[in-house]
Parts: structure tokens; sequence; C-alpha cells
């Protein structure tokens, strides 16, 4: 009885109680990044909140940003204090204090205040402060620098093609220095081109790979901040640099036997600047720069490319060259160089890590003195391999993805820009396709000599291949051994360290290695910028980002990678205001509409994801005066010129394609301009967008049957997706689109044999959107059909020929098309969006609202997915039975969403109430689709009405 009591108490006291919101201001972020060291000088505020309640929003926020962590703990904000301020949608909180100096750390923290959906509105009076967090502001002017110059070995360029093939040793430099007070904190602000690795007394600095990352050099140069406090000492103290050619200073090759991108892009002789400043106990400070006071010397990487690979002589090591009191008598002095400062800004785009090393699963010989050693999967970065040989020895190393009948390298694959053989001038003398002083065949290949005296390691510094083979020679051979094992060698994988933020799996074994296949694709393609390929080309082709960018946002937090994007995209644009085919330009220019497209793209799906307002306001310019040029040149309402449906199996170009493209991204570009208030430009494009869909109808639409021009898959699903199609003909056009899948036209590639069954005929842009527009017209399971082929034309086919990595071609390829190819990744974002059903609503602003709608199919018996937003972790997790669909969700703080449940049902209960009684929903159609706020819902669905 007393129990019972108590327990009736507890109900009475919890319905009359003032309803409050436990709500935790968590993961406090600062341009993207936790407690950075090199922010920008106005930097973008972050955080989420973490509740239990169900309806969790944030009504009002205050951040208070201090010089000490005092002053922070006395509640005194002397650099920021917000006061009490009505949050808005986006969650992006632009620092609004004091101008800050260079190195200035700003000391903040947050409380929020919670509007409970139970409470009639009524904001709760107290709020409960964030942990502190901190940033410090980075340089962000030339005389923040310090005095600091760049500097390089003085030494020319050669004056002829040719001459870039001979060797060069890459520069080391050095400089040493005493700190004879007590040292409380150290930066070290460094950049080079086109690559560095920086060292303080004889340790690597910081973690990053191929520093400094890829950008349009002559319009920014991105360099990197690093906390040395911990790597210097009092008294003596060495700081050295060494330096490749990266993108600064790469090959003359002539890609495709023509295009040699040093015209194209800005390019030098490798350099460096730094500075380094020493907080004392004191108050004072030490500040190390580069200057002429520095020397350097040529260092044992003889010869290092991009695309070529590395010669190194580790006999030319000089061990102990970047520590204190190391004999650099012969070292010559620096070259200052009179080069911009202007153009540095602060990293902030995810840097290039090494990830988690591969270890080798084989090794074979297949001809005497010839290793081949197999990683198991396709991967980009570089070897580590422990060698024990004789000094002198030099050992080849050449990579590839393929492997020919024989067991020996096939490197055909990964040739850069398909340079492959010689050509014959006029007077008979053969030259490489590749142009003067170029090899032959442009292959990946390494060469390292020996220092001897004991085991020793090589691992490329300079350099990155796209390879899962790797060829050995020049090892000394046994007749009774091989002078390599397994565990003598590892890959270690180099990407821009993208944080993971989705998860996908479900009970179909074949989707679940679709997707680990695909993640690893586009792992393998964020080397800096979003590659088409780590090995024959490396461009961020803009075609391949708007194919996937979808399925990268799903997968991993892209805000800091794709917001560099976008800039690159901006810092490639020609002075006629036109968006190129890559960025950065590499002087590829052809592509059109498709592919300019992606900098609009990313710009709203970056709002969308994230809520990135200040970028719309940066970048809208940009893609206004390209919307404009295309428009300019658009003949008889058409865009007439651009690639299309890229390696698609059937006929994929012409104005039928590009025009719809056009209409796409005028559309987009309206929906940016009402974002920030420009609503009479906002109305000028969607006429713009109106008038070109209406000239193409005119052009290549039959309004009876809803045919689009040849009616392949391409053309029908292009129109329903980039909206070409009205309300009026939209069923039509998806009946042609569904009738071309199901009996489709026969395939024209080369090589293929017409396959049975319904089968996608679609390239990059189409498979995305057939995809799309049978799960959104109710015929996911003919999507599914498509998806869970192992037969040409597949994603299964790939995987069934031993792909470890998306090809770049449905066919695959053993000579010409790359094996590790994002583009038709698009696939990933059909798991989460339509199985999964997790989908970032068209009018989100920082994932505030989404879309749960999953879909079931008969073959499919479970989903796990989820995504992390900006707002916290969202799950849609589905089970199916013969009598019901068990539907479980998870939605963050600051969000809604509307429920579409996979079918119709007059039975549907919540945590085992029926809905009208469930906490936190609202019934927008009975049994089919409702509306939430955040919380976990367990739902079930019966399948009996």
């Amino acid at each position: 009885m007393a129990l019972r009591t108590l327990v009736l108490l507890a109900l009475v006291c919890a319905q009359f109680a003032p309803s409050t919101q436990a709500m935790t201001p968590i993961d406090l972020r600062c341009d993207g990044n936790t407690d950075p060291i090199a922010a920008s000088p106005t930097p973008i505020l972050t955080w989420r909140v973490e509740s239990a309640e169900r309806g969790t929003q944030q009504s009002a926020w205050q951040v208070i940003v201090a010089s000490t962590p005092e002053l922070l703990s006395q509640g005194k904000g002397d650099l920021w204090d917000s006061g009490k301020v009505t949050a808005k949608r986006s969650p992006q909180v632009l620092y609004a204090g004091k101008p800050l100096p260079a190195g200035q750390r700003c000391h903040w923290q947050v409380r929020c205040w919670g509007t409970d959906a139970k409470s009639d509105g009524n904001e709760n009076d107290e709020a409960s402060w964030s942990k502190p967090a901190f940033w410090e502001n980075s340089l962000h002017s030339p005389s923040d620098w310090r005095g600091a110059q760049w500097i390089d070995d003085g030494k020319a360029l050669p004056t002829n093609d040719a001459g870039f093939y001979e060797h060069d040793p890459a520069p080391r430099m050095r400089y040493e220095f005493s700190l004879k007070k007590p040292i409380v904190s150290a930066r070290l602000h460094v950049a080079g081109l086109g690559y560095f690795a920086a060292s303080l007394n004889g340790a690597h600095v910081g973690d990053h790979e191929l520093d400094s990352v890829w950008t349009a050099f002559d319009k920014r140069i991105l360099f990197s901040s690093f906390d040395v406090t911990d790597q210097l000492q009092s008294g003596d103290n060495c700081i050295g640099v060494e330096l490749g050619n990266g993108w600064f200073n790469p090959l003359p090759l002539r890609m495709w036997g023509h295009r040699n991108i040093r015209g194209s892009i800005e390019t030098g002789r490798p350099r460096a600047i730094a500075c380094l400043i020493v907080d004392h106990e004191d108050g004072t400070q030490s500040t190390i720069t580069t200057g002429p006071d520095w020397k350097f010397t040529p260092g044992p990487t003889l010869f290092n490319s991009v695309y070529l690979g590395e010669v190194v002589d580790a006999r030319l090591d000089q061990p102990g060259w970047n520590t204190p009191n190391f004999d650099s008598a012969d070292w010559k002095p620096v070259q200052p160089v009179d080069a911009s400062l202007e153009l540095l800004q602060p990293l902030t785009t995810p840097p290039i890590r090494a990830a988690e090393s591969i270890d080798a699963v084989a090794i074979t010989q297949p001809e005497p003195g010839i290793q081949i050693v197999d990683f198991g999967q396709n991967f980009t970065g570089v070897p580590e391999i422990t060698l024990n040989a004789p000094a002198g020895t030099e050992v080849q190393f050449r990579f590839g993805e393929l492997l020919y009948p024989d067991g020996t390298l096939n490197p055909m694959t990964s040739v850069c820009g398909q340079i492959k053989g010689n050509r014959k001038l006029a007077d008979g003398t053969l030259i490489s396709k590749g142009g003067p002083g170029a090899p032959e065949f442009a292959w990946q290949a390494d060469r390292y000599t020996c220092r001897g005296g004991g085991p020793e390691t090589y691992r490329p510094k300079f350099t990155f291949h796209g390879f899962r083979f790797m060829e050995v020679t020049g090892l000394p051979q046994s007749a009774d051994s091989s002078p390599l094992s397994l565990a003598d060698m590892k890959g270690i994988p180099l990407r821009s360290d993208l944080l993971s933020n989705g998860e996908f799996s479900c009970s179909n074994e074949l989707f679940n290695s679709i997707q680990e296949v695909t993640r690893q694709t586009f792992l393998a393609n964020v080397v800096g910028v979003q590659s088409d390929c780590p090995h024959r080309e490396r461009f961020g082709y803009g075609g391949d980002i708007a194919a996937t960018s979808e399925a990268f946002l799903m997968n991993f937090d892209m805000s800091g990678f794709y917001a560099k994007t976008v800039r690159d995209w901006d810092d490639a644009a020609r002075p006629d205001g036109n968006l190129t085919d890559t960025a950065p330009f590499v002087g590829i220019n052809y592509c059109g509409v498709g592919w300019a497209m992606a900098h609009p793209l990313l710009i709203e799906q970056l709002y969308q994801h994230y809520g990135d307002e200040s970028l719309v306001e940066d970048q809208l310019p940009v893609a206004i005066r390209w919307l404009e040029l295309e428009n300019s040149a658009r003949k008889k309402g058409l865009v007439t010129k651009g690639l299309g449906d890229h390696e698609a199996l059937t006929r994929s170009g012409g104005p039928v394609i590009t025009t719809a493209m056009f209409v796409d991204a005028a559309r987009r570009v309206a929906r940016l301009a009402r974002v920030v208030g420009r609503d009479s430009d906002a109305d000028r494009f969607e006429t713009m967008a109106d008038d070109a869909a209406e000239a193409w109808a005119d052009s290549f639409l039959d309004i009876p049957s809803g045919k689009v021009d040849d009616g392949s898959q391409t053309r029908q699903s292009l129109a329903l997706g980039f909206g070409t199609a009205t309300n009026a003909n939209r069923q039509a056009i998806f009946d042609q689109m569904v009738s071309a899948i199901q009996t489709p036209t026969k395939i024209s590639k080369a090589g293929t044999n017409k396959p049975a069954g319904p089968h996608l005929t679609t390239g990059i842009f189409g498979t995305r959107m057939v995809m799309e527009e049978l799960s959104k017209n109710s015929r996911t399971d003919l999507a599914y059909e498509l998806a869970d082929r192992d037969t040409f034309p597949s994603w299964g086919w790939m995987l069934k020929n031993d792909a470890t990595t998306l090809w770049e071609h449905w066919a695959g390829s053993d000579g010409t098309f790359s094996n590790n190819h994002p583009m038709f990744g698009s696939v990933s974002a059909w798991f989460f969006r339509w199985l999964g059903g997790i989908q970032i609503s068209p009018d989100a602003v920082g994932a505030d609202r989404l879309v749960i709608c999953p879909q079931t199919v008969p073959d499919l018996d479970w989903v796990k997915c989820s995504h992390k937003t900006v707002r916290g972790l969202v799950e849609s997790n589905w089970k199916a039975t013969s009598d019901s669909i068990d539907l479980d969700i998870v939605i963050p703080p600051d969000t809604t969403a509307v429920v579409e449940f996979p079918i119709a049902s007059n039975s549907v209960t919540e945590s085992g109430q029926p809905l009208d009684d469930a906490n936190g929903i609202e019934i927008l159609n009975p049994g089919r689709r409702i509306q939430i706020g955040s919380g976990h819902y367990q739902f079930k669905i019966s399948k009996s009405n």
C-alpha cells in the first residue's frame, strides 16, 4: 500500500511540476573545429545540445568569450558577451566581439534556453553553462608573420621541358636558435609550396601529410599551425623544413598527348615560409622566422612527382641534420623569395593524414627477380617497407590496380594522362606521348637506394599512389627464400581526415558490400580535393562531385572540405565568370553546366546540412555571374554545349541533357538568392529556368506519350530529376522511364554483351536520378532489383569481378578506365535516403528539418541506418515480419521530422500506445504520415488492416 501511495504521489507531482528541459550545450566548435589554434579573425561558433526530453528546441542562447579562464569562470565576457539572443534556424553564430589580435586565446562558453513542447512555449528561467572551450586567433595579415619571408634554394627552373625529368634533389632547410627563458607555449605556423615536412629538434612536427593542401596558389595558400610546446627545450634548438614539388612544380607531362597543366596553374621553385612564436613565463615572446640566415642542402630525395613517384638515395641522408649543433658548414644560404604573404590563410579544411595501416595479404613471384605484393584492397597512399640489403642496392617499386593473367603487374589503368607509348615526329624521331623527357609509360613508380648496414624503412614522402598491387624488383635473390615477407611491409592510406557521420547496414549482404566499397572509394579520392581518381588524373572534376555529393554528405562530415571546394571553384573562375570543369583549374574547360553546377549545388547542400549562410552570402555572386554567362550563350532557349551523362551505356549527350542541367542550376541559384533576401534576382532566375524548360519541352518532349527525345533511361530520368518535367507530364515521363528500365535499349559500348532483365544503362547523373525517381514514385521494388544485380551492368558485377573500389565504367577495364572512381557512388545516398529513409528536407537550414521515409521491399528483412547531423544523431532502423514493421527512430534536439510510414496502416502504435495518445506526435495523415520533434520513438506498424 505504501509503495502504491508513493507511485501515485510521484505521478501527481510530475503532472503539476513546472515543465523544464535539461538542455546541455556540448560539442563546442570554432570554424568547425574543436579548440583550434588557427581560427579566422571573425570565426563561426557552433554547438549542439543534449536532452532526453521529446520536442527539445533552443529558444535562446548566450555566448561569453573571455581573455582568461579566470574571467570566464566568473561569467565575465571581456571579449564578447552576446547577452540572451533569440535562436534562429541556422546553428552558426558569427563572433561579434572585440577585434582579436593574432595569437589571442579566446575562452568561451555557451548556455541555452529551451521551449518545452509541453509547456505552452514558456522558457526556462535557468540555464546551465557548457564546459569551457577555447580558440586561438590565427595569423591573418602579412604583419602577423613578423617579418617571415618565403625562402627557396635559389636554383632556377629548367629552361626546357626535358630538364624537369632530371634529378633535382628536394632541399632541406635548417635554422638553429637558442631559448633562454622558460617556455609556456609555442606555435609554429608554416606553409610550403608544393609540399613541406617540418621538424623540431629531430622530431617531425604534427601529423599532417602532403602539406600544403592543393589550392590555386596564385589565389590562396593554406598554412598549417601546430602546437610545438613539448618539442622545444631550453637552450639550443633547431627547426628543419624539407620541400617537395607537389602541385607547385609538377612535371610538364603532356596528358592525353597535349595537356600540360603547368600552363594553367601557378608554378615555381619549391619554397617555404614559417613563423615560430614562443611564449615565456615573464610575458615576453621569442619569434623565429624564415629568412636569409637559414641554410639549405640537397636532400636524399633526388626526384619527386605527384604522378611519377620518388627517387631516393638513402646513402645521401645526413642523420641529425635537423638537430642542434649539427655540422652544417657545407650548407649554403637560402634565397629569400619576393612573394606575397597576402595569399596566406589558415587551414580550416581537414588536413591530410595517414589512416590506419593496411597489412599486405600475399606475396607472389611470377618471374625470377619480380615480387608482387597484394595489399588486398585498392587504396590511395604509400607503402612502408622494411629492407635489409647491401649499400647501393637499388630497389624499384611500381604500382597498379590489377594483375595480368600471368600474375605480373598491370599498371595501365593508373598511368598518368593515358601517356602510354611513343609517337613519331615528322623526321621519324620517336618521343614519348608525354612530351620531351617524359617516360614512354607514365606509371607510378618509386626507386630507393639502400644505405646498407642493417634494416632500414622506406616510406615515400612527397608523392602518393592509387594501387592494390606493388611490384618489387632489384632486391638480392636467394635460391631458397623470398627476400621479402609480409611482416616487412604495410600500406599507409593518405586522405583528408574526414570524420565518419553515417552508417548503413541491412539484411542484404551484397548491399553491405556495396556500401563498404563505396566508402572505400570515397576515402581514396579525398587527398585535399575530391578527385575523379587517385592516380591517372587526380583532379577535382565538378561532374563527379555533383553526382556523389549527397552520398559523401550522408557518410562523412564534409563541412570544412566542401567549403574549401566551393572556394576552389571561385578561385578557378575564368575572367569572364565561367566556372570550369575542375577546381583547382588545370586547363580543362569543355564539360559545361553539369560540371560547373557543382559550385551552387555544394553551396545549397552546405546550407541545408550545416546552415552555412555566410558561404551563401560570399559565393552567391560567383554563381550568379556564371549563370548569367551560361544564359547569354543559350541558342533558341537551349544550352547547346557541354558533356552529358558521363559513361552512360547509351547515347548520353546533347542539349536535351545540358538544358535540363541548366534548369536545375538556375532554380538552385534562385533558391540561394532568396536565402539572402535577393528576391528580385530569384524571380529573374526562376524565369530563366522556366523559359529554358519550355524550350526544352518544345524541342524534346512528346507530351502525349511522355517520351523525351529517344526515350532512354538517361533522358527520362534527368527530365524528372533536373526538373524540366512539369507536374502535368511527370507521370507520363516516369512511366516511360520505367519502360526503358524494364526493356532497355541496346547497349552501344563496344566489347559488352546485352544483359538480361531490368538493368541500368545510365551514366553518373542518370544513375543517381533513376534510383531517386523510382523510390520517390513508389517503385523502390524496381530500384532494389537494379541494385541487387550481380551481372553486367551493376555494382554487384564490379564486386563479383574482385573490385574493392568502384569502377569508372560499368564494364570495367584492364587498360583504360580507372578501377577507383567515386562517380557511381550515388547508390550510397539511395541506401540512406530510401532504405534507411533519412533525408535532409529540401527546406532545411542546418538539418533542422528531416524527412524519415524508409521504404520496405519483400526481400529485405531489416535496415539499420544512422546519420550524425550538426544537431546530433539521427537513427532510422526497421525490421519487418510477416505481420508488422517495427520502426525505431531517434531525432536530435532542435530538429523536427516528418515521418512517412512504409505502408498505410489502421494500426500504428508508439511505445505500445496508439498514436493519438503518444507524446510529441502530430498526426498529418492517419496511419501514414506524422510529424515529430526530438526524442526516441518506437513504432509498430501492423500489416493487417
